[in-house]
């Protein structure tokens, strides 16, 4: 499969772990995903009170929804990351791992602290827009 994302960096602005922007073609194939929610199949909460655990497992049901679609975490081109906590350390937490599971794949993307989300025991949540050029 052919590589549809371009990362784009500053000179100018600060080094982050991230690339500030990201392009695709005019002819790839975009994919908006649902939030990755830390589900197990049974639908109940994965890893209750553990930031890392949660960012996990929601980038594991993440990298089902991107197969199902015919992409990988390599066709991603943003990420947004909700962390539900006040706790600068804890959006770190969470962070650390989708950043880890990226590599040198390190897409825009925005970490958020919020007040809940939407299900029972939920800490981190991870939406994305990934992009594929079809043969």
């Amino acid at each position: 499969m052919a590589r549809a994302i371009t990362l784009i960096r500053s000179a100018s602005l600060t080094e982050a772990e991230y690339a500030y922007a990201a392009t695709a073609p005019a002819d790839a194939r975009l994919i908006f995903l649902a939030g990755a929610c830390p589900l197990n199949e049974d639908g109940s909460t994965a890893a209750a009170g553990d930031y890392a655990g949660q960012a996990a497992k929601a980038l594991e049901n993440m990298v089902g929804a991107l197969t199902a679609s015919g992409a990988s975490l390599n066709n991603v081109i943003s990420t947004r990351v909700l962390v539900a906590s006040t706790r600068r350390q804890d959006l770190v937490t969470a962070w650390e791992v989708v950043r880890d599971a990226f590599g040198d794949h390190d897409v825009p993307s925005t970490l958020m602290g919020v007040t809940v989300l939407g299900y029972t025991d939920q800490l981190v949540e991870i939406e994305a827009v990934a992009a594929v050029l079809d043969s």
